[in-house]
């Protein structure tokens, strides 16, 4: 986790407001295995029954896009290390732990979400909207975005097709 991130900030606040176990990640330096060097996860969540979560916060605006220009699309991009960290993490953490990409989307202003929607939370003047969706149905789905950034997507009619509100994963 990295503190001055307020996407971050914003996941541990929700996590704590709920009550729900977690240690936060310190990503100042990367983990060392035998094969080298791992990308730290951001999250070890435990929740209140057999939930056990590792999980990389991915934080997006919404709408997105330039000023003036909003793009009212769920930006669901990760780096390719994000998925390679999330797969090794989890495995290396044992069974029954799985990787989870929490997209923590900041609504901007002038645009509400439906009265009732899951994992709305107000944090410091901000509304966020919590999503999230397992590492290994992110990858049977991902698609190259940027071969020079190295990122991946999953197009957006199947990404909402497969999202669903984190706290469906805290329930084991």
């Amino acid at each position: 986790m990295i503190r001055s991130n307020l996407y971050e900030v914003a996941f541990e606040a929700y996590l704590r407001e709920r009550k729900i176990g977690y240690v936060a990640v310190d990503e100042a330096r990367r983990s060392l295995f035998n094969d080298g060097s791992v990308k730290s996860v951001d999250f070890i969540v435990v929740g209140r029954q057999s939930a056990r979560l590792v999980v990389d916060v991915k934080g997006r605006k919404f709408p997105g896009g330039p000023t003036g220009k909003p793009k009212k699309t769920w930006q669901n991009w990760a780096e390719t290390e994000d998925i390679a960290g999330l797969m090794h993490w989890s495995a290396q953490l044992g069974e029954g732990f799985r990787g989870i990409l929490a997209f923590v989307y900041r609504i901007q202003p002038g645009y509400a979400l439906a009265e009732g929607t899951p994992d709305v939370f107000s944090y410091k003047n901000q509304t966020y909207l919590m999503r999230a969706l397992d590492v290994q149905q992110y990858q049977l789905y991902m698609r190259p975005r940027s071969p020079r950034w190295n990122t991946v997507h999953i197009p957006v009619g199947k990404f909402r097709e497969l999202v669903r509100p984190f706290s469906d994963y805290l329930v084991g």
